[in-house]
């Protein structure tokens, strides 16, 4: 069987570049009005214990190559109290976002969603690949919707965090949080709550399960 005799970083970096190498979207990319081409970025490795499961890439990070390195990235990592050093060590941090390519700009210069065959042929691979992890943050609608079934909007599941949080049920426990984009200022605004009452138990669960001091 293929990977037979691989370790488990070996099997996951063979599986990063499959990802890496895809080209699955291409014309659909294409043909949007950013008519760029794939360019995925995969971010794991065996052993992290803590995922961030978001949308999809932005235009920077298309550019750069490294997930949330950008405005979006620096709020996210504020709400989890961890800086860059921490949250860029695979082996204790993964992002594997709804599709691993920058879906692109729509005539109007809004972002595309996620093309679902992203998810639909890698994530059960990575999550396999992965095998440890105890927590994942969904972030953003198509996350909300992907890992929790869930029809509800961000701000009805996002508040609902505390019986979502509290579920008995097998593999990793999930935290939903909006997507941290600038352009949820508003958001966040109107709903205190969620800056007075669920990052604190962000903050110490991402602390617990991280082992930091």
């Amino acid at each position: 069987m293929p990977g037979c005799g691989l370790s488990a970083v070996e099997r996951a970096a063979g599986l990063a570049g499959e990802i890496a190498a895809c080209r699955l979207c291409a014309e659909r990319f294409a043909a949007t009005a950013t008519g760029h081409a794939p360019r995925p970025v995969p971010w794991f490795a065996p052993g992290a214990r803590l995922m961030v499961a978001g949308q999809a890439p932005g235009a920077r990070v298309h550019e750069i190559g490294r997930p949330f390195a950008d405005r979006s990235g620096v709020r996210l990592r504020d709400w989890m109290g961890i800086g860059e050093e921490v949250f860029y060590d695979r082996s204790r941090v993964a992002v594997v976002p709804m599709a691993f390519c920058f879906p692109g700009y729509d005539a109007k210069g809004s972002d595309l969603p996620p093309p679902p065959i992203c998810a639909r042929t890698w994530h059960g691979r990575v999550m396999e690949a992965l095998g440890s992890v105890e927590l994942i943050l969904a972030v953003g609608g198509a996350s909300h919707r992907y890992h929790l079934g869930t029809r509800a909007g961000v701000t009805e599941t996002v508040a609902g965090w505390r019986a979502i949080l509290g579920r008995n049920e097998p593999g990793p426990r999930i935290l939903p949080l909006p997507h941290p984009s600038w352009r949820n200022t508003a958001w966040l605004r109107r709903n205190p709550w969620f800056e007075a009452e669920l990052l604190p138990v962000l903050r110490t669960e991402v602390a617990r399960i991280l082992e930091l001091p």
